[in-house]
């Protein structure tokens, strides 16, 4: 179901628009919690090592189709707050051929890449095999990546963020369901998993696309949309280029800070991915609080009615602090028996010990980043895309610089302490933008034909 954002309560709005997009990346992040979980207590904890030190790399193709959707949902938000609708169905068909050529591209970067990537980062010896084994064999999902995250961007695009929750919770079953049978039942171990999230993003990835197909020829529209478009390109590359070198320059600060974590050791290793998986999944709610702020600020722009747009912000930034203050106080509570879920507790004390620290002092800054991905998703939903790159820059430079120079003074808690201090800066960049009001005038339409 499409919805106009343009008109009614922004906040009655912004609540029933986010809270399926809050509750289906709540089972996307499950699903790949339950990897880590099922390797940590069925294999072992050098097998959950495996998983976190091959997470940054693919955090980097996860960074890239994270900043080729942005771009693509600015646009057709856009272009459909306009009631522009035939070239918001060619912006939506341009999205997804581009977007599938780009993965064939990053495929097979990905398959040369593998190997140096794990050696570059200092993967240790004892986890090395299968570290690579599955890399390669995530590499091999990527093209389903892209594809699920184009058709999401649109969906939510038109204000439709329940689709995507159907098809997430069934692709989070099935691969909870896999991850079981293959590692338990069959014992494939590390690459067990990967497969098992390969297949569940093919599943997830075909039905949105087919649906997303069907939903758009029964939209009504003047003129005949192109299944290709280089204007459209030209738009959604405006938003997307900036955010897909910002992402990947996000990315491989995460290479840098796995590499600096890879120095200390497996037991840091597992005890990092642990409550990073935890971390993943906890601010999520507030990220895609965010997410819903960019669709509705783009879809008021391009409607010509920036007004609102502010009332939306004011009522996700109450959000964000509510479920950032709880969530705080849920794993300053709960925080050892959450990490102990990953790996046998009697056995693995210095694994539970790092994971636990770094939750005990990221989490309380969780209402800081939720206010400034809040005023991020205005920017990015305005197209000022230049004061957001800087802002997120600024954020994730701050944490790899910090952490490698604290980490002669204090160790590995240099990597947690680095993260809220650079979401203060990233904070106060998109705030400063946002309060400036130069945001307003950088819709990405303007000069489209109309």
């Amino acid at each position: 179901m499409v919805r106009d954002m343009t008109v009614g309560s922004p906040s009655k709005i912004l609540v029933t628009f986010a809270l399926p997009m809050i509750l289906g990346n709540v089972f996307q992040q499950l699903y790949n919690i339950v990897d880590s979980v099922v390797v940590g207590n069925f294999v072992g904890s050098d097998a959950l090592a495996a998983v976190g030190a091959s997470y940054s790399v693919t955090f980097l193709f996860v960074a890239v189709a994270t900043g080729a959707s942005i771009g693509c949902s600015v646009v057709i938000s856009q272009f459909y707050g306009a009631k522009r609708v035939a070239e918001m169905k060619s912006s939506v068909y341009t999205a997804l051929t581009s977007m599938m050529t780009l993965s064939a591209l990053l495929l097979l970067a990905g398959l040369l890449l593998a190997r140096p990537l794990l050696l570059l980062m200092r993967t240790p010896d004892n986890i090395f095999s299968d570290a690579d084994a599955y890399l390669r064999i995530y590499v091999a999902a990527v093209p389903f990546l892209f594809l699920y995250n184009t058709s999401t961007a649109a969906f939510n695009a038109l204000g439709d963020s329940r689709t995507p929750l159907w098809l997430l919770m069934l692709s989070s079953m099935t691969n909870i369901f896999l991850d079981l049978l293959f590692v338990i039942r069959f014992g494939m171990g590390v690459p067990g998993v990967a497969w098992a999230t390969l297949i569940a993003q093919a599943l997830a990835s075909l039905l949105a696309f087919f649906v997303l197909l069907r939903r758009l020829r029964r939209m009504p529209c003047e003129g005949k949309p192109r299944v290709f478009e280089l204007e459209r390109l030209r738009h959604i590359c405006r938003v997307a280029v900036p955010s897909i070198i910002q992402q990947s320059i996000v990315s491989f600060g995460a290479l840098f800070v796995q590499a600096l974590v890879n120095g200390y050791g497996s037991d840091v290793i597992a005890g990092y991915t642990a409550a990073t998986k935890i971390d993943s999944i906890a601010i999520m709610p507030m990220l895609n609080i965010g997410n819903a702020v960019s669709s509705f600020a783009a879809q008021n722009i391009g409607a010509a009615r920036p007004e609102r747009v502010g009332k939306g912000l004011r009522a996700a930034v109450v959000m964000s602090a509510v479920i950032g203050g709880a969530t705080t106080a849920v794993l300053w509570g709960f925080g050892p028996q959450f990490v102990g879920l990953f790996v046998d507790s009697s056995a693995n004390a210095a694994v539970i010990a790092a994971g636990v620290e770094y939750l005990t002092v990221v989490s309380v800054f969780y209402a800081v980043m939720g206010i400034m991905s809040d005023f991020n998703g205005v920017l990015r939903g305005a197209g000022d895309m230049k004061v957001f790159m800087i802002g997120t820059l600024g954020n994730f430079s701050a944490r790899v610089v910090l952490a490698y120079t604290l980490a002669a003074f204090i160790g590995e808690a240099a990597v947690w302490w680095s993260i809220p201090m650079g979401w203060t800066i990233g904070l106060v960049i998109a705030a400063a933008r946002f309060f400036s009001g130069g945001w307003k005038t950088k819709s990405i339409i303007e000069d489209a034909p109309r």
